[in-house]
């Protein structure tokens, strides 16, 4: 499921800023696109997960692929798209601070620090720590409210996101924002890590293929630039 998310979500991310040539950036009209763009493809795999988590805490056992898809099918599959409105605003929010913002803030870290020995990992890695807790402040109650409209009954009644969202404030209420914004600890050390593994990944490639067409004749890389 996870590498089945990421296809679509990156794959339309790097198609928007190659057609508006970006030349390796990613601006914020090419990541708002992806996100729209993403989620019909996103949200029934996300919906899946969580019909699958909700009858596995319920039954203690596992809810086949299978049988989700023909309860949906007798809805026309309308209910695999329930909580996509969230799943915009918790993609756009991760394309913005995540793979826009992140390598800007590497950029700025790197150059105002370079003079005490820091360098490409170090920089990305202080640009990720300082990122992520925005992040995770913004998305979890985003996710909170994927998780009310998501794990209701496929065959019972669509709980939509005004509804989803006064039980979000009702729980609030009752309990404070722990519910909202539970997990908060552990989601910034995820993000921090995969957030770093990704750009360094991306980094590496980027100048392993460049170091490779440039050796090929196959590039010339402008006069002046490093």
């Amino acid at each position: 499921g996870v590498g089945f998310k990421r296809v679509p979500k990156f794959g339309i991310l790097l198609g928007l800023s190659f057609f508006l040539g970006e030349d390796g950036t990613i601006s914020a009209t090419a990541a708002f696109g992806a996100s729209v763009l993403s989620a019909p493809f996103i949200n029934p795999i996300r919906m899946i997960e969580k019909q699958q988590r909700a009858y596995f805490k319920t039954t203690g056992a596992e809810k086949p692929i299978a049988e989700i898809l023909k309860e949906s099918a007798k809805q026309n599959f309308q209910p695999l798209f329930r909580g996509t409105v969230p799943l915009m605003g918790h993609s756009l929010a991760s394309a913005l601070l995540g793979l826009a913002g992140q390598p800007k803030l590497q950029k700025y870290i790197k150059n105002e620090l370079s003079h005490y020995g820091v360098g490409t990992f170090l920089s990305g890695l202080l640009a990720s720590a300082a990122v992520t807790p925005i992040y995770v402040a913004v998305t979890n109650p985003l996710s909170r409210l994927e998780v009310i409209m998501q794990t209701s009954k496929i065959d019972g009644k669509a709980i939509g996101v005004i509804e989803a969202c006064k039980e979000m404030v009702t729980d609030s209420k009752q309990f404070g924002l722990r519910g909202v914004f539970r997990g908060q600890g552990l989601g910034i050390a995820k993000g921090i890590l995969s957030l770093t593994a990704f750009h360094q990944g991306r980094i590496w490639l980027t100048d392993a293929f460049r170091n490779h067409n440039i050796k090929n004749g196959s590039y010339v890389p402008p006069v002046g630039s490093a």
